[in-house]
């Protein structure tokens, strides 16, 4: 996976007009049920993030796609757990993951609306969180409200990281 994120950074190091595209299609997949236990994306937001600041890449529209698209997954994910409600545990790859569904579940139903927040930090709580949301119907505009702030945040949080950490890395190389 750190070759996939170091080969898709450099892409948009020497593309910088694709990077809030592929920002947004890595956020979508990253935030929805499904894909994300297959291919986290989160090594190569962290990576693009990092150009930012050292190429130019203007960060306002990569982060406003960021949190779109994780918005975006997290929308299909929340409708898809409200329209196939018990069959979800059934399908691959989640019948792979037996606790992730009921994990979900607990975490919803203890900490309501703020449960949308806080799971989009937290790996593998990121795909069954709006998934469980869906499935248990949470009040559609109520998950919609903390989807969208939370998606904007997280991808604010994922970049800036990257942005800092690249320049942390260029200061100790002009230390040395």
């Amino acid at each position: 996976m750190e070759q996939y994120a170091h080969a898709l950074a450099e892409f948009v190091r020497e593309h910088q007009a694709w990077a809030a595209p592929i920002v947004f299609l890595l956020a979508f997949g990253e935030s929805l049920a499904f894909i994300s236990l297959v291919i986290p994306a989160w090594g190569a937001l962290v990576a693009i993030g990092a150009l930012i600041g050292v190429s130019g890449i203007s960060f306002y529209p990569v982060w406003i796609a960021g949190g779109l698209g994780a918005a975006l997954g997290d929308w299909v994910s929340y409708w898809f757990g409200f329209r196939y409600k018990e069959h979800v545990a059934q399908m691959w790859p989640l019948s792979r993951y037996p606790d992730l569904l009921p994990r979900g579940e607990a975490f919803v139903k203890s900490w309501g609306v703020p449960s949308i927040f806080i799971g989009r930090f937290f790996g593998p709580l990121r795909a069954s969180v709006p998934l469980a949301a869906g499935i248990f119907e949470m009040p559609y505009w109520s998950f919609q409200a903390a989807n969208f702030i939370s998606a904007l945040v997280w991808s604010a949080v994922l970049l800036l990281f990257g942005d800092v950490m690249a320049k942390i890395m260029e200061w100790i190389w002009r230390v040395i």
